[in-house]
């Protein structure tokens, strides 16, 4: 079964030379890649987690491209950064010899299709600049959007619980707990731990949990620190790689540089809601739906969506929150193109929202919003509760924000 992703139509419609797509392991990027390529014309999958392979394309990368014509697609290419200037010099002879052919260049194609799961090894690896012959894309797990528009009878709560990992919803014999044990175990210990050169192994792991449990929560490395024994100069670091890794996400605050009465430190988020409930400790679906942490997890839940959207569509909008220290807040706010601001609630209790939520008396006063609070829940339908108030449930979001003007 192939679940279609949203970033597609991206793809489609801004060729270059060179795709790279670029995020976390096991959340679907070979695989698109690989529907995009044209039926007839057969191109070459090769994965460099494959050690031979690797050291051919590390050791000899001209008799590497020399062995592996194009269209090719290359996984996992941070492992092998010495192919990197011999994928400019190929693509520099291709170019050439096209404009000798027809007098143009302009006749340009994806010949090479690249995937990268760790971003601190290509920070550190990538030297070469492919700029003008690649372009950069960014993919997570599945969207709430694209989960319902493969498998329409999913419910949210299993999406809250599962996440968005692609083999979970095409493999349902998959059990959901040992996969995400398995997840942890060979991507955020082996890839994010011995890369960024971290050696407290077991307090990494702990700070992760502690940041799992925190997820929809203002950033507080010195609550952390309490909880963990970890200097608070440390785990700002691990966040930050986490944050490089596009495990986590931070929401940065909404304010006017001479207002002293806002929060200043950003919200901490998980990029994959299922990762949060096992690092949190959750088995079963049930008892989560009933604990403290829903209202987090399914905030998280909310945010994703709207960021994964953006990145989806290639929109050039900004996500932030505004919270004053007495207590008025606004959980997600989007700032379009044209600097259009649009309020999120994130609300998981259909029945829980019977009146309008007012923009808070703060905000309203600063910025004179003209666009309604959108309350989204976790189920329900769309409704108007006053003209500056509509309740969305969260599987009608994608499509509320694509009817927003750029």
């Amino acid at each position: 079964m192939f679940i279609e992703r949203d970033i597609t139509n991206q793809l489609i419609q801004a060729p270059a030379w060179i795709q790279i797509l670029l995020g976390p392991r096991q959340c679907g990027k070979s695989t698109l890649f690989a529907s995009l390529f044209s039926p007839n014309k057969p191109f070459k999958e090769i994965t460099f987690d494959d050690l031979q392979l690797r050291q051919l394309a590390n050791h000899d990368p001209a008799l590497f491209l020399q062995q592996f014509e194009p269209p090719l697609l290359l996984d996992e290419i941070q492992y092998v950064p010495n192919l990197f200037p011999e994928l400019k010099k190929k693509i520099d002879q291709i170019k050439r010899a096209r404009v000798f052919e027809s007098g143009s260049a302009e006749k340009q194609s994806v010949l090479f299709r690249l995937t990268g799961s760790n971003q601190i090894l290509m920070d550190k690896n990538v030297k070469e600049s492919l700029a003008g012959r690649a372009s950069y894309y960014h993919l997570n797990t599945l969207t709430v959007h694209e989960i319902l528009r493969a498998l329409p009878e999913t419910s949210i709560q299993d999406i809250l619980f599962n996440g968005g990992w692609p083999e979970l919803y095409i493999n349902k014999t998959l059990s959901v707990t040992t996969y995400l044990n398995d997840y942890i175990r060979s991507y955020v210990e082996k890839d994010i731990i011995l890369s960024a050169g971290i050696q407290k192994m077991s307090e990494f792991l702990t700070v992760l949990r502690l940041c799992a449990a925190r997820t929809g929560q203002e950033t507080d490395y010195t609550d952390i620190h309490k909880d963990s024994g970890v200097s608070s100069v440390t785990v700002k670091e691990w966040i930050s790689i986490l944050e490089r890794a596009d495990l986590v996400y931070q929401l940065k605050p909404f304010f006017n540089n001479l207002n002293k009465r806002l929060i200043k430190r950003p919200k901490l988020y998980f990029l994959d809601t299922g990762l949060a409930t096992r690092l949190q400790g959750w088995s079963e679906v049930v008892p989560l739906l009933h604990s403290p942490q829903m209202g987090g997890l399914f905030e998280t839940l909310v945010l994703v969506e709207i960021l994964k959207f953006i990145r989806n569509a290639g929109k050039d909008w900004e996500l932030f929150f505004w919270r004053t220290k007495d207590g008025q807040e606004i959980d997600i706010l989007l700032k379009t193109a044209r600097g259009e601001l649009h309020a999120f609630e994130a609300k998981y209790a259909v029945h829980g929202v019977s009146k309008a939520v007012a923009y808070p008396p703060a905000f309203q006063k600063e910025f004179s919003p003209k666009t309604p609070m959108v309350v989204v829940t976790s189920g329900g339908r769309k409704l108007e509760l006053s003209s500056n108030c509509m309740v969305i449930p969260i599987a009608e979001l994608h499509d509320y924000l694509q009817s927003l003007p750029q």
